[in-house]
């Protein structure tokens, strides 16, 4: 929670109690949840928290590049993580929605390569992988 607040702090944004508590689920998320699953896990705190409060707020954060959003099921339930302290892409599990993080230095090698031989410098980029798992024959 305290590099998500820190964040807030930073950047001047006034931090109520209902904001607090959304900062502390999406802090405590291990997994990418959208606005429905956060508003879901901040009114088991707090039920007075109104789901209208959250999407707000989910919006704040995202404006200010504190949460980014993920679209990865391409189906406009988007969700959401803390902006990483460190790169990291993704590979989504198509047939449990499970999302797993992962760095893997030859990949980010290969797209620097990739765009320097097309005349570019690379200087952000995001890499979603869409698989199912393999079947393992017994």
């Amino acid at each position: 929670m305290t590099s998500l607040l820190d964040k807030i702090n930073k950047l001047g944004l006034k931090m109520t109690d209902q904001r607090r508590t959304i900062v502390k689920v999406l802090s405590a998320s291990n997994d990418h949840p959208d606005v429905e699953l956060v508003y879901q896990r901040v009114a088991k705190i707090d039920s007075k928290i109104g789901i209208a409060t959250v999407y707000r707020t989910i919006k704040l954060f995202e404006e200010n590049n504190i949460i980014e959003k993920h679209d990865f099921k391409k189906d406009g339930r988007f969700r959401y993580e803390q902006v990483p302290e460190e790169h990291h892409d993704h590979l989504i599990d198509v047939k449990n929605d499970k999302v797993i993080e992962f760095q893997n230095d030859d990949i980010e090698k290969l797209q620097k390569k990739v765009a320097e031989e097309l005349g570019y410098k690379l200087v952000d980029h995001r890499l979603e992988l869409y698989a199912v798992p393999i079947e393992r024959k017994k």
